[in-house]
């Protein structure tokens, strides 16, 4: 099986559970195509670098995949279908990896940096 990563960003307007919702949704799609999803990750609503479809902002979500491109495939059909989901992006990978994105481990790290200075 091949190891993939896959980012989608859905619209502003749902809630942060519609977003879990929807990776669940995945996660079953890429079972149900003899996949598996190996780890998730949840970015947040975040500002884009330029509008699509008229929003200005999406929730981010990292999928990590060992599956067959069939199930990917599968996945993609599904997420232009989906009228939440703005954009997305799989990107075949050498091996999987279970540490955090560094997207998250800047995020943690800028979320630190504010808190220690915030009672000085």
């Amino acid at each position: 099986m091949s190891y993939y990563e896959h980012v989608f960003i859905t619209r502003p307007e749902i809630a942060p559970q519609q977003v879990d919702t929807l990776v669940e949704e995945i996660k079953t799609i890429i079972k149900d195509n003899g996949g598996k999803t190996v780890y998730t990750e949840y970015w947040g609503l975040r500002d884009l670098a330029y509008k699509i479809k008229k929003n200005e902002r999406g929730h981010y979500s990292l999928l990590r995949i060992d599956g067959p491109s069939a199930a990917i495939q599968e996945l993609e059909r599904i997420q232009k279908l989906n009228e939440d989901v703005i954009r997305y992006l799989t990107t075949r990978t050498e091996s999987i990896n279970e540490d955090s994105s560094p997207v998250m481990k800047a995020s943690v790290k800028k979320e630190g940096s504010y808190s220690s200075n915030r009672g000085a």
